[in-house]
């Protein structure tokens, strides 16, 4: 690997202008891909194999033109304190509301409350449905300001107007100014690294480069925008730390003398070897992300997945390219005229190997109290309670939120999540009967306030009723009521013949939650399992690689408490701009685990790869720890500072799943990066001595050797299928 890797570095460097401008060429040919491909269809939320998605295909098929496939909107309309919106002037505000909405273009239907019953009981509030004849992705900007505009009005009436649904829901967040920021932090962190601004940038030129690639790929394969946000995080984040990791060894090569190409060649072959895998881990913990069955997320792990294979062949091809370009310019301003390194850079460099001597005198002391501590920090997650939020996890300033709250005040906290009853009679002696029966069963259980009159298809073997909870679509009870609900269609389904299958968005997140739930112990088998086997191969060691999972469980077991102390108990809500608390996104687990994991053991293979390389060399296991960290500390500190700095920047955004991935990624990197492996691996290894390295022959014999610390280069000859180089290439020594 070391050796194939050395001479492409080699090739890359010294036909700079074509590696160069391959890579321009891929990036607009995928822009223009992008900017010429149709827009994605969105094909909705599904869950294979739940009772939720056979009830929606059920009705699909038995109510053809039944579902709208168009937006929708509901406009919510609240009376002032002890006023009613049935009143004269209130009533009249309300109609023309509805009326210049129903004018706006691209508008279906736009049906009063009065005429539709949608007036609470006490009369102070109503909403009206609004139904729209294409996707929300196709509404006219004009549509969307019409229907804005038209709530203004009835604001202006003295009334309290707030609108939902899908034709007023943003598309997915790709940006912010708190990115930005994390960006500018990146920058910061490369100059003071580097202390050379040539240095820091090539970073962030091959990570925006790779960045763009991976982007207008997604674009082009036509997947939802969706799952571009997964990509964005790491896509920047690897992009930037492989490219770090690379042109550090680079300095580190010239430093001892090598010319340029030489350097370069030694760079990629070793650093790039170890960027090759982990980046080979973080790919299979995101493609691993399809076991959960999840179709949502299965693409955006996919699409995460090919954003860093692309980084990482931009880290291998286009950097050294670049580096080509600027040979000098990324040394230190003292090290450009000569090839020792600098005093301040080696004194720098000590840092990490005293911080590592510190550890290694004091291994059991180190290794109790950082595990220890994660475990404190981890306490909360004992907490941990998962669903699938809609609109009442939006912030209180949008107007969506505020719609909701007002429904579930006008009419109860049900209403948001009403359960839609399919009822399939086709095995059924008296379809009408047993439609009866089951709605007499439905407003019989505890739990459900009242049951919608059945609407049959025209076959007259299908019928569809609505049972509104008493609790919230969020709240414990309702999960047992549709738990509840499913056994009595079961008991139906006995007696009658007949299927009664409960669905809806309440109930379609329930099973999605608990889908993933189901499938994280098979994630995480299939992902460790797959790690530890390529970590093997990696270190030839069989507790290394066990001693790196176990770190990464400590890491996300510490990330979830964060996450259930901010976002569940509320801990520094408002400080990080959280405006409702609850239970965690159901998806969370499974995504910061997989990115996690992914991360967690690129620090391993950074880090544990330059210890192998000295102890490979002769070193003793504790001088071998000092002296991988005196070569790597430094950078890794860097590379985990970047990425949080960069995952941070999406706690800005007001997406709560971002949010809360964001918060959770960069927790989680931090406790990694500074508590597992720059902590607790040291004192470990200290505390293994040479067991850590041990392997079994036989095992040895089966694993391929594939030298990722570059032993073969330290003892190479000059490779016969590169001719001769003179000492200086173009001017550069």
């Amino acid at each position: 690997m070391a050796s194939y890797l050395y001479r492409l570095g080699r090739l890359s460097f010294r036909k700079r202008r074509c590696f160069a401008l391959v890579w321009v060429v891929l990036l607009a040919a995928c822009a223009f891909l992008a900017a010429t491909a149709p827009a994605a269809e969105d094909d909705g939320f599904s869950m294979p194999g739940t009772e939720s998605q056979k009830a929606f295909d059920l009705l699909d098929d038995r109510f053809p033109g039944g579902t709208s496939e168009g937006a929708d909107a509901r406009i919510v309309f609240a009376a002032p304190d002890g006023q009613k919106v049935t009143a004269g002037d209130h009533r009249a505000a309300v109609d023309r509301v509805v009326d210049e909405v129903a004018a706006g273009a691209q508008v279906k239907e736009a049906q009063s409350p009065f005429a539709e019953d949608a007036v609470s009981e006490d009369g102070s509030t109503a909403y009206a449905t609004v139904t729209y004849d294409v996707p929300s992705e196709e509404l006219a900007e004009g549509t969307s300001e019409a229907l804005l505009d038209a709530v203004q009005d009835g604001r202006d009436a003295g009334l309290t107007v707030e609108v939902g649904g899908s034709a007023v829901d943003g598309g997915p967040e790709l940006g912010g100014i708190t990115e930005l920021i994390g960006i500018g932090v990146a920058a910061l962190v490369l100059l003071i690294t580097f202390r050379a601004v040539v240095a820091a940038g090539l970073p962030l030129i091959t990570a925006l480069v790779g960045l763009g690639a991976g982007v207008c790929a997604i674009i082009a394969a036509g997947m939802s925008t969706t799952t571009i946000t997964l990509a964005l995080m790491l896509g920047l984040a690897v992009g930037i730390d492989y490219a770090l990791f690379i042109v550090s060894r680079y300095r580190s090569e010239r430093a001892e003398g090598q010319t340029a190409e030489e350097a370069v060649g030694r760079a990629v072959g070793t650093a790039g070897s170890a960027v090759v895998f982990a980046g080979a881990t973080v790919v299979i913990a995101l493609a691993g992300l399809s076991v959960a069955g999840v179709p949502m997320l299965t693409d955006m792990g996919l699409a995460a997945a090919g954003t860093v294979v692309i980084a990482v062949l931009v880290a291998l091809t286009l950097l050294p390219a670049l580096l080509g370009f600027f040979p000098r310019a990324v040394l230190p301003r003292a090290q450009r005229r000569t090839v020792r390194a600098p005093a301040d850079v080696a004194a720098m460099e000590s840092a990490g190997s005293r911080w590592a001597r510190f550890v290694v005198r004091r291994p059991l002391a180190a290794l109790l109290l950082g595990v220890v501590g994660l475990g404190v920090v981890a306490v909360p997650a004992l907490d941990l309670q998962l669903t699938l939020p809609g609109d009442e996890a939006q912030p209180t300033s949008t107007t969506q939120r505020r719609a909701y709250d007002a429904l579930a005040d006008g009419f109860g906290p049900g209403f948001n999540g009403p359960l839609t009853v399919a009822i399939d009679t086709r095995q059924a002696d008296d379809a009408k009967a047993v439609v009866a029966q089951a709605r007499k069963t439905l407003a019989a259980t505890d739990g459900v306030v009242e049951v919608s009159p059945a609407m049959f298809n025209k076959a007259g073997d299908t019928a569809v009723v609505t049972a509104m909870p008493s609790t919230g679509p969020a709240a414990t009870a309702t999960k047992d009521l549709v738990r509840t609900l499913r056994a009595e269609g079961g008991q139906l389904e006995a007696d009658t013949g007949a299927a009664m299958l409960v669905t809806g968005q309440t109930a379609m997140n329930i099973d999605v939650s608990n889908k993933v739930t189901a499938a994280l112990l098979p994630y995480l088998a299939v992902v460790v399992g797959l790690a530890i086997v390529l970590l093997m191969v990696v270190f030839r060691s069989i507790l290394v690689p066990l001693k790196a999972a176990l770190g990464f469980l400590l890491s996300v077991a510490a990330a979830f408490g964060v996450i259930v102390a901010v976002f569940q108990w509320g801990w520094l809500a408002g400080l990080l701009g959280v405006a409702q608390t609850g239970p965690v996104m159901s998806m969370m687990p499974i995504f910061l685990i997989g990115v996690v994991f992914g991360l967690a053991m690129d620090y391993e293979v950074f880090l544990v790869t330059r210890i192998r390389e000295a102890y490979v060399r002769g070193e003793q296991p504790t001088r071998a720890i000092v002296t991988g960290f005196r070569h790597s500390a430094r950078v890794v500190v860097a590379a985990a500072v970047i990425m949080i700095a960069v995952f941070a920047g999406f706690i800005g955004m007001t997406d709560s799943m971002i949010k809360m991935l964001g918060l959770g990624l960069a927790a989680a990197v931090l406790f990694d990066a500074f508590v597992v492996r720059m902590t607790i691996v040291p004192a470990a290894l200290a505390l293994l001595g040479h067991a850590a390295w041990w392997l079994p022959r036989r095992l040895g014999r089966v694993l391929p050797d594939l030298d990722i610390e570059g032993e073969q280069l330290s003892h190479r000859e000059a490779d016969p299928a590169i001719p001769p180089q003179p000492r200086a290439v173009q001017g550069v020594k």
